[in-house]
């Protein structure tokens, strides 16, 4: 379409390049975050006008889902809450030698997942955005125990153990305010904790501060990373050619779990590395460093990004933080999201979808050629690497708040993410608890408060029932199992 050429203009394109630059610096850095940084720059972009601002805001939000790979690949420390799953294969790929390759590869993923997520906001939005919006406060509470449920046993450990840690991350989630009644509740009295455990802070420490802990406990065990050269910064066919297929089903797992309100791009990331587990020909190898475990989480949260854009242009809904920033820099410009969007302000919404495409393109052509500078990281001595690393999640923690109470936590989550490693807990689950637990909690509270109190509001749509009756039967399915092969050998 002509329309799309708007994108092409030198202000566009110079509006377009600043935003994702920033983007993926966001996203490397832990911390801020896209819709802190994007709420930082609302003044300048009113400047702009309406097209260029918005187009240097998008780029922001999906330039971070493109940088947020580099820190979980190098030094196991997400650099956004969507990357927390990447982390599991792709530090473990750095330590083998091979953090070129995961990083081409996660911004081969991201460049896929986006063009894809841009073709399909364009074709599917109005009729895909009003489905997604069939789903009440049940469906969603419905849709949360399921994933809870599905997912929790995500890295192929001890159920029982997978399950003590979605529960503890669900606990931790209710540190803070009451979402309905704003009641402060498990605080302890201390200063800091009103506002909630902080979810950077507890993955920088979950992921980082005990990788730091696990290292200086033994060192000696600790992997040393050979020098690579430039040819083997890439990924081979080989890996090219597995990453393929987890590339296709995390773009469109993700694209769909971003028609859903919550942290979209967290969850489908989860969702994407649960389905390789049950579905990829080398799910064997997930968990010990197999180049599926970042293509499809990383395919999936940028497909999501771009599914989460489809109920802010065409009904005005913003589903995360992020898009609800980018809604209010619509409305300060005076441009209303929604169904007249296009009718009203073409040029604004074909300059938006053009710079997707654009801003793609940017970003592939940004990271790859870095990829040998960035993989050089890895190779850099742990008692140089390490202590950088605890500086890195320091500052992270205190940034998201600015508040010394989220150091504090990070402290607490990185000893008791250490004495997890010791006792064969992975900290996935407990990550996947705390993102979804709030969803859980509000949606469960809000149902009730629709029924009066009465449970079976809970189950009274056929779509929340179907869900809750799978949720029983994932839940049941697997000690059912066992039973009968006891049974059967007895």
């Amino acid at each position: 379409m002509t329309e799309l050429l708007v994108a092409l203009t030198p202000p566009n394109l110079l509006a377009c390049f600043v935003g994702v630059v920033l983007g993926t610096i966001v996203g490397v850095l832990p911390g801020l975050g896209p819709a802190g940084a994007m709420a930082l720059v609302l003044p300048v972009i009113i400047k702009l006008g309406p097209t260029a601002g918005l187009i240097m805001l998008a780029g922001i939000y999906y330039g971070s889902m493109y940088g947020g790979s580099t820190t979980s690949i190098l030094v196991n420390v997400p650099g956004e809450a969507a990357s927390v799953v990447t982390t599991i294969d792709g530090y473990r790929l750095a330590r083998k030698g091979r953090a070129g390759a995961a990083l081409a590869v996660a911004a081969i993923a991201s460049f896929v997942a986006g063009t894809f997520s841009v073709i399909a906001l364009q074709v599917a939005a109005p009729l895909v955005a009003r489905a997604a919006l069939a789903f009440g406060p049940a469906e969603y509470f419905a849709f949360a125990l399921l994933g809870l449920v599905l997912l929790a046993n995500l890295t192929g450990g001890s159920r029982p153990k997978s399950l003590a840690m979605v529960v503890l991350g669900i606990m931790l989630s209710t540190v803070g305010m009451d979402p309905l009644g704003g009641t402060v509740r498990f605080t302890l009295d201390v200063a800091g904790a009103q506002a909630g455990l902080s979810f950077i802070a507890v993955t920088a420490g979950l992921f980082g501060v005990a990788e730091v802990l696990s290292t200086l406990a033994a060192p000696a065990s600790a992997t040393p990373v050979a020098r690579v050269r430039f040819r083997e910064l890439y990924p081979s066919r080989e890996e090219l050619r597995r990453s393929a297929p987890a590339m296709a089903r995390g773009t469109v797992l993700g694209f769909l779990v971003g028609l859903v309100p919550g942290p979209a791009a967290t969850i489908a990331s989860f969702v994407s590395y649960g389905v390789e587990k049950k579905v990829s020909r080398y799910r064997a190898e997930l968990g010990a460093g197999a180049i599926e475990g970042v293509a499809g989480p990383e395919a999936a949260n940028n497909a999501a990004a771009g599914g989460g854009m489809i109920p802010l242009l065409s009904l005005g809904l913003p589903f995360t933080p992020s898009t609800a920033v980018l809604l209010s820099g619509m409305l300060l410009m005076g441009v209303t999201p929604g169904p007249f969007l296009l009718r009203d302000h073409p040029q604004v919404f074909w300059g938006v979808i053009g710079s997707f495409y654009v801003g793609n393109v940017m970003l592939l052509l940004l990271n790859l050629p870095l990829v040998g500078l960035f993989a050089r990281v890895a190779t850099i001595p742990q008692r140089y690497l390490m202590p950088g690393v605890l500086v890195l999640c320091a500052v992270a923690a205190f940034a998201d708040n600015n508040n010394v109470f989220d150091v504090w936590v990070m402290v607490g989550a990185g000893l008791l993410g250490y004495a997890m490693r010791q006792r064969g807990y992975d900290p996935a689950p407990l990550v996947l608890g705390l993102v979804l637990g709030p969803l859980l909690e509000r949606s469960l509270l809000q149902a009730l408060t629709i029924g009066r109190g009465d449970l079976r509001e809970l189950w009274a749509s056929p779509q929340a029932a179907v869900m809750l009756a799978a949720t029983v039967v994932v839940f049941v399915a697997p000690a059912a199992a066992a039973l009968v092969r006891r049974s059967a050998r007895g």
